[in-house]
């Protein structure tokens, strides 16, 4: 009788959806949020630990030299593990910043600079050592990629506040090196609708040019025509997320068409913001507009924008790598900081640094001097978190003398999930998805809240 009525339960659904609320679903409130966005600053490649927020006088003092045993023990028995190799200084010193006098690589001067609004973790581990993987471990919660990203999550959980433009925009830059992983901005088993869309910041959001010919008027009496045939086709089909999910995007993209291009153009923003971002400076230009777009997306209501920033792979020559991508990013998330900060939307906006993985403390090959490089470090690495409700100019969980492993608070990335949810006043355990019959949840390997990160 359902199938053959004259909507069906997939244009039910559909009605729902395009209801007056105009695709702006109510979120699901499990407890008062301290954050109502998320911009996940994701360095793709594994920036080394030592070099970056974990200083080790040790290693500088061992260069050269074989892993101690009494360290060597405890490093986790995984391929690439470097235990067996030769150690490596970091070739970067480390400053105290601010009052907290948190050290901070040389190769992060600007970011050094809103370290009193940082919160860092020097104890994230997981046990992969794969850049693919690893990739979608720190972005899903497992390695295999099958799992919704956690911005998927995010914006099924919290809904759309914003009628023109999508609840979960990316930005890649940089793409050489480790491949983007899909899964990282995918919907896994949730509903198309809550995928991200991926935006070209020198194009802005594909597709959304009104064709030549067309008039606001003739455009949607076209896309009322290929509504009314999907509308058909579920009627006749029944529920069909992906087709619903098609129903939606074109309709999303019809109001873009008028929005999306003021959003995402910043040629209106004053020299003095601009400069503050780096767009005035040739290495910074790329990154530093992303961080200004993904500012601008923050006040059109966007719940979650990921900036992924790839090539951070030191195999060899780690010295000029990282100063080549700390230079394309370090300005440009300092005037992020800064301008959120300034504009008051720092506090309601959580701001996530981190990589796939950390580097060894030793060398990988035979290669010497400014040659040397590290392998893959899953074992133990650094990210930091700042704004919506984190207390800043602290840091959380410490690895051992040489950065290997943590020795204090070691946390998995489910542990950093669940804790970005939370401060999203999204309940880890309550936040559910009905699939084959199992009430999925986003972190499904376990995970708990970091407290202190709020306290």
């Amino acid at each position: 009788m359902l199938h053959q009525s004259t909507l069906g339960m997939g244009s039910i659904a559909l009605a729902s959806m395009m209801s007056d609320q105009k695709l702006i679903s109510a979120p699901i409130a499990h407890r008062p949020a301290r954050a109502k966005n998320i911009i996940f600053l994701f360095m793709s490649g594994g920036p080394g630990q030592t070099d970056t927020f974990d200083p080790k006088p040790l290693l500088q003092k061992l260069d050269g030299q074989p892993v101690p045993e009494s360290i060597a023990v405890n490093v986790p028995k995984i391929p690439r593990s470097g235990v067996n190799s030769k150690l490596m200084a970091s070739p970067f010193s480390f400053t105290k910043y601010g009052q907290s006098g948190i050290e901070v690589s040389e190769l992060f001067p600007e970011t050094g600079k809103m370290v009193d609004d940082l919160c860092v973790i020097r104890s994230m581990n997981h046990r992969i050592p794969v850049h693919g993987p690893s990739e979608c471990i720190a972005l899903t919660g497992t390695a295999v990629g099958d799992r919704p990203s956690m911005g998927a999550w995010m914006t099924y959980g919290l809904g759309n506040a914003s009628q023109n433009l999508p609840g979960f925009v990316v930005f890649l830059s940089n793409t050489t090196g480790p491949a983007p992983q899909r899964a990282g901005w995918g919907p896994g088993f949730l509903p198309a609708q809550y995928q991200g869309t991926v935006v070209d910041s020198k194009k802005g959001v594909p597709f959304t040019a009104m064709p030549s010919g067309y008039t606001d008027k003739n455009r949607r009496e076209q896309l009322d025509y290929i509504k009314w045939m999907n509308e058909r086709n579920l009627a006749q089909h029944g529920a069909d997320f992906e087709l619903e999910a098609r129903i939606a995007s074109y309709e999303l993209g019809f109001r873009m068409q008028a929005s999306a291009p003021e959003a995402f153009d910043v040629s209106g923003e004053n020299e003095t913001t601009q400069k503050l971002y780096g767009m005035d400076q040739k290495h910074t230009a790329e990154f530093g507009k992303q961080c200004l777009m993904a500012r601008r997306l923050v006040e059109n209501g966007v719940r979650c924008i990921q900036l992924r920033n790839g090539g951070w792979d030191a195999h060899g020559s780690l010295e000029g790598n990282h100063i080549a991508r700390s230079r394309a990013t370090d300005k440009p998330i300092a005037g992020l900081l800064q301008d959120l900060k300034q504009r008051g939307l720092l506090d309601d906006t959580l701001v996530v640094w981190g990589g796939e993985f950390g580097r060894t403390p030793t060398t990988e090959g035979s290669a010497t001097g400014a040659k040397r490089g590290r392998d893959h470090s899953p074992a133990g690495y650094s990210v930091w978190m700042a704004g919506g409700g984190v207390k800043g100019g602290q840091i959380i969980g410490a690895t051992d003398d040489l950065g290997y492993v943590p020795v204090d608070r070691p946390f998995s990335p489910a542990d950093l999930h669940a804790t970005m949810l939370d401060a999203l006043g999204l309940d880890q355990h309550q936040l559910t998805y009905d699939h084959k019959n199992r009430a999925e949840i986003p972190t499904v390997f376990g995970g708990e809240v970091i407290q202190e990160v709020f306290s």
